[in-house]
């Protein structure tokens, strides 16, 4: 009967395993889109040969392990390489050098401006975002300069050809 009852346990969440339950089927699931992707460019799926009706190219395994910071916390994905292809082939899901969604983009500024301080960045995205929430201290510090720049440039902009009252 013990054994029953553990199986169940380990097989499905619980309120304390929700979060890791959750995160980990988001990761499936985009895994299994970006597999999906390929398939699509390549015209066929893993593992089936070509045709002289499918474009060239094949599967060359799988890139580095690569986090993604979203607002329900860090997964981390791999997408599946592409060679033999005329043009370089560009993920639409999962751009090269993208690390969060714009959502915790949006996140971040918010944080500073209600008076976060730069140092407790890293703890304060940390508790929200999971243990790879990949920001630091000094990704914080550019961060601010390039939001003093866009106020700076806000501040001058050309008003003429609004119609204020």
């Amino acid at each position: 009967m013990s054994k029953f009852t553990e199986n169940i346990v380990t097989s499905s969440p619980t309120w304390p395993t929700l979060e890791t339950f959750v995160r980990k089927q988001v990761q499936q699931c985009l895994q299994q889109v970006l597999e999906e992707e390929v398939e699509a460019l390549l015209g066929r799926r893993k593992s089936v040969r070509s045709t002289d009706e499918t474009p060239v190219g094949y599967r060359n395994g799988h890139g580095k392990p690569r986090r993604l910071v979203l607002m329900k916390g860090t997964i981390t994905v791999r997408r599946p390489r592409v060679r033999g292809l005329e043009e370089r082939s560009v993920s639409r899901i999962l751009l090269l050098f993208q690390r969060r969604t714009p959502e915790v983009a949006a996140l971040l500024p918010e944080l500073y401006l209600h008076g976060l301080a730069t140092g407790d960045f890293e703890l304060a995205l940390r508790g929200l975002l999971g243990d790879g929430a990949p920001l630091s201290a000094s990704a914080v510090q550019w961060l601010t300069l390039d939001w003093q720049r866009q106020y700076a440039a806000w501040k001058t902009r050309d008003l003429s050809t609004l119609d204020l009252v």
